[in-house]
Parts: C-alpha cells; sequence; structure tokens
C-alpha cells in the first residue's frame, strides 16, 4: 500500500460533515471516482474573481498557488458559474477544477464569461483512513426516508435561477418568525455544498438548520432519489419540535439540480403551505408560473428583485392576481403574508 501523510493549507466547507482534519492519509494510485469522495489536491493558480474557499468554520480564505486543499468530488450546473463533472477515474497529477466556493472538486467543462479565471489543480490523492479506505462524505449521512412524518407546516423558497433574491427572503422570513418567538428551522433542499445559505439561516435565528449536504451530498446534479433526502431533512427537523421551516430551493425551478423531482413529490408538497417564487423581471414571474403549473402548484407571493419597486408589486398583483412583497423594503410583510395558513396565522396556531 502507498498512503502518503498530507498536511492542508485549507480545508473546503463541504468536508465538514466528515471528520477531516489538518493531516490525512491519502492514495495517489488511480481509481474509480464517486461522487462524495475527499480529495487532496494542490492549486495550480490563482483567482481574483473566483479565488476564495469557504472553510469549515464558514470563513473565507483565498486559495494561493500551491495551497494544498482537501475538497470533495462532486458536480454543477450553475448558469452563471462554472460547470462541471466528476471525473470516470481519479490519481494523482490528474487536473480538476474547484467549481465553487465550498470546495468541490471537479472536471471543468464550461465557465461563465462574467467568471474570468477560475482555480484549477493538480490532485495529489484520495483521502483514505489508515487501512486505505477512501473517506466519502456519504460515510457520516444522516438518514434519508420513504414515509413524511408529521410536520411543521413549511413555508417554500423557490426561484428563476441563482441570485434572484430566495436566499434574502428565506433570511427575512425565519428574522421576523424567530423575532415574533418562534421555534423556526431551515433547510436547503437543492443546489451545491456549501455553507453560506446554512449560516445565514443561523444567523437571522433558525435554532436549526440541514441541507443535502447532511445526507452525504456535494450537490443536488441528477440525483434520482432526491424526494428520500428532502423527506430525511424534514422528519430530521421535525424530530427537533420546530414550529416552522422555512425550505429553499437552491438554483432555479428549471435547471440541473434534480428540483422536478421535489416539485413533483406529493409527499413533499403535503406539508409546504406556502410557496414564495422569487424573480428578477415580469417575465420571469411568467415563466415560474409556467413551470410551477406543469406540477399543479402555483406561488402565493412573489418576491426577488421584480418587487424593489411599488410599480413592481402593483403590476404583479394586477397582471397575475397573485400578492408581492419585496425582502428587503419589508420583511415584516413578506412573512406575514407567508405565514397566513387557511385564514389563521402560524404565530396564532402555535399560540
Amino acid at each position: 500500500m502507498t498512503l502518503r501523510k498530507i498536511e492542508f493549507d485549507l480545508l473546503a466547507s463541504a468536508t465538514s460533515v466528515s471528520d477531516i482534519g489538518r493531516t490525512a492519509w491519502a492514495d495517489p494510485r488511480p481509481r474509480v471516482a464517486r461522487v462524495g469522495d475527499i480529495v487532496a489536491v494542490r492549486a495550480l493558480n490563482e483567482s481574483r474573481s473566483y479565488g476564495m474557499l469557504e472553510t469549515p468554520s464558514g470563513r473565507l480564505a483565498r486559495i494561493k498557488a500551491g495551497s494544498v486543499i482537501c475538497g470533495v468530488l462532486g458536480e454543477r450546473r450553475a448558469l452563471k458559474g462554472i460547470v462541471g463533472e466528476i471525473p470516470a477515474f481519479i490519481g494523482e497529477g490528474d487536473h480538476l477544477t474547484v467549481l465553487n466556493l465550498g470546495g468541490v472538486i471537479g472536471q471543468k467543462t464550461g465557465v461563465s464569461s462574467s467568471l474570468g479565471t477560475v482555480v484549477d489543480v493538480e490532485v495529489l490523492g484520495s483521502v483514505c483512513d489508515a487501512d486505505g479506505r477512501v473517506q466519502n462524505i456519504a460515510d457520516d449521512a444522516l438518514p434519508t426516508a420513504d414515509e413524511l412524518a408529521s410536520s411543521a407546516p413549511v413555508i417554500l423558497v423557490a426561484g428563476t435561477c441563482m441570485n434572484s433574491g430566495k436566499t434574502v427572503a428565506v433570511a427575512e422570513i425565519i428574522r421576523e418568525a424567530s423575532l415574533r418567538g418562534l421555534k423556526v428551522a431551515g433547510v436547503k433542499f437543492t443546489g451545491v455544498a456549501c455553507l453560506r445559505d446554512t449560516l445565514e439561516m443561523q444567523d437571522n435565528g433558525a435554532f436549526a438548520t440541514v441541507s443535502f449536504l447532511d445526507f452525504g451530498l456535494p450537490s443536488t446534479v441528477g440525483h434520482a432519489d432526491l424526494e428520500k433526502v428532502a423527506i430525511g431533512a424534514l422528519n430530521h427537523l421535525n424530530s427537533l419540535s420546530p414550529d416552522l421551516i422555512v425550505a429553499e430551493l437552491g438554483d432555479g425551478v428549471m435547471g440541473g439540480y434534480s428540483v422536478e423531482n421535489l416539485l413533483a413529490s406529493a409527499k413533499l408538497m403535503s406539508a409546504v403551505k406556502k410557496i414564495v417564487f422569487c424573480a428578477s423581471d415580469f417575465v420571469g414571474v411568467v415563466g415560474g408560473l409556467t413551470v410551477l403549473k406543469e406540477f399543479g402548484l402555483r406561488p402565493d407571493i412573489i418576491a426577488g428583485s421584480v418587487t424593489d419597486s411599488l410599480m413592481g408589486e402593483d403590476s404583479i398583483r394586477e397582471r397575475f392576481a397573485i400578492e408581492a412583497a419585496n425582502a428587503r423594503n419589508d420583511g415584516a410583510r413578506l412573512f406575514a403574508l407567508a405565514s397566513q395558513f387557511s385564514g389563521q396565522t402560524v404565530e396564532a396556531a402555535v399560540c
């Protein structure tokens, strides 16, 4: 066995669900690559536009040329970022790319023209235990589930694509709920591994959060059994007795992150009491309505930058007969609309 001891300069937040320290064993020999495998890589270059790495604490560190990084093999399908996949095999000397802020590593297949240079890396080896078994973030994953237990009401936040305002809407709903004394939990169902969004939920008052990363997924690209992950996430949060759960669908209702699997899930949607849809313009609203209609769904509230002006809110109400609220300008109103279930607020139901 040809294991070598590796000392890491940086640990990626995608490894946070595993017990990986600053030093670890790595096997440089070629092997079949698996989604979620933990890998040791060395940065080949730096990037001014895309050169930061989120660490397990949530802090950001700049990647320097020569930095030895502990990351996770995974895929990404970012419309406004990097597109990448895992290679068939991985071994010492292979060249891959840091696909996202959370340290998901893969074979780059495309880059948004707005990004400029990205960070390419050289593989040092697959991270192993002392017996040579390759470590995977699924080794310590939370259990998935087939059946949804009794659930607190869920407010689901979706959008047209990345950067459409979902995270701001989620944060404001959680903040307003917690200010009213509610035990609110947060979950991110889809996307690519990064702690930023769940930390934002915690910073705004969520007493518990969970994401697909806790279930051993570096991203939800092409994941056929995502319904079981989402149900497992809700069951986990409901075991902590929340009053309310705020859920985010990362990326958009169209894309490569398996969002459609959740929109089509009758079990999951049975717990959803309100849908907030974020869009940047009126055409985005039309597109969201069209896509959601295919699943027998309709948003209850429109948010996002299309509501940045009063004109936008008024136009949405008049044209689409849907309530509109801006998270940045009036989070309290957004929460009031989102928490009204069957004529009763969640606050009243809890009291």
